[in-house]
């Protein structure tokens, strides 16, 4: 499986909110997005890095970029996970991970000294063009938010 690369176009996302609501990439042409994929619903690390999105929210909203959370688990998990701790940005369901595994995002893990398959902590930042405009891979959640936001910024500054 491979990740997709800076410039390459954007593999379409299809999915579901908590709500039921679609949410589709290709319907963000114009806008810039934070496409994030996440292992699993209220645990730390994806708390914190959540936390982080939610309380940098206002400076994303004025750049013109909207955030979306992306992981396997259902409607009734993220709806929870939203609201437990006041996410103001779309988490989107990818249940049979086929999105995950679009980006790459689903890879094989050890724990334990058991395999099995899982999200990676990965992001990407898809520019108004469709196009991928940057990406991390092996994400650690602690201060990552401000980082994809000086990267938005950046790329903002070099296309305006």
């Amino acid at each position: 499986m491979t990740m997709p690369d800076v410039g390459d176009r954007a593999p379409d996302v299809v999915l579901p909110d908590d709500s039921g609501t679609v949410h589709s990439l290709a319907d963000q042409r114009g806008r810039w997005t934070v496409l994030y994929f996440y292992p699993k619903d209220d645990t730390p690390g994806c708390t914190t890095e959540a936390c982080e999105f939610r309380d940098s929210m206002a400076t994303y909203t004025d750049r013109g970029a909207d955030i979306w959370g992306v992981s396997p688990q259902g409607a009734r998990s993220k709806q929870s996970f939203r609201e437990k701790f006041d996410l103001p940005f779309t988490l989107l369901i990818d249940a049979d991970h086929a999105v995950a595994e679009a980006y790459g995002s689903w890879v094989e893990k050890q724990n334990y000294g058991k395999s099995y398959w899982g999200v990676a902590r990965t992001t990407f930042l898809v520019g108004p063009d469709g196009h991928i405009a940057a990406a991390w891979h092996k994400v650690k959640p602690e201060g990552h938010a401000a980082e994809v936001l000086g990267v938005l910024d950046a790329a903002q500054a070099s296309a305006g």
